[in-house]
């Protein structure tokens, strides 16, 4: 069992910066790949960014790309999100996900191969 608690979520204004944490615990040494995805209201959740557990190949959204950094905190054992510039359209509720065991890199776009979901936080951006 991996258990997954994401952090960080709040209320900012467009041009803001917010950094979302996800607290990764259990049998960790399993986890392969960390992605993170958002749902806005009335759409389908979608892809956000991935990240190689074991370090080294990140992934991003072209709608986030330049703006989002996903990196793993060893220490604290979180995989976070910081967010910059961020837009209205960045308002959903995010969430970060695990795949367990290997060659799970080449399925990080698939929601359906991540095995475990953290509960989500709300990211809300004021125009």
């Amino acid at each position: 069992q991996v258990q997954l608690v994401e952090s960080g979520g709040g209320l900012v204004q467009a041009g803001d910066s917010l950094r979302l944490s996800c607290a990764v615990s259990g049998r960790t040494f399993r986890v392969a790949t960390m992605g993170w995805f958002r749902r806005t209201p009335g759409k389908d959740r979608e892809f956000v960014a991935a990240l190689a557990w074991s370090g080294g190949n990140t992934d991003y959204a072209d709608s986030v790309k330049g703006r989002f950094t996903i990196s793993r905190d060893n220490a604290k054992n979180t995989v976070d999100l910081q967010m910059n510039s961020l837009k209205p359209e960045d308002t959903a509720v995010y969430y970060c996900a695990a795949i367990l065991g290997s060659n799970s890199w080449y399925y990080r776009l698939l929601q359906t191969k991540y095995d475990y979901w953290g509960q989500g936080t709300q990211v809300t951006v004021s125009s």
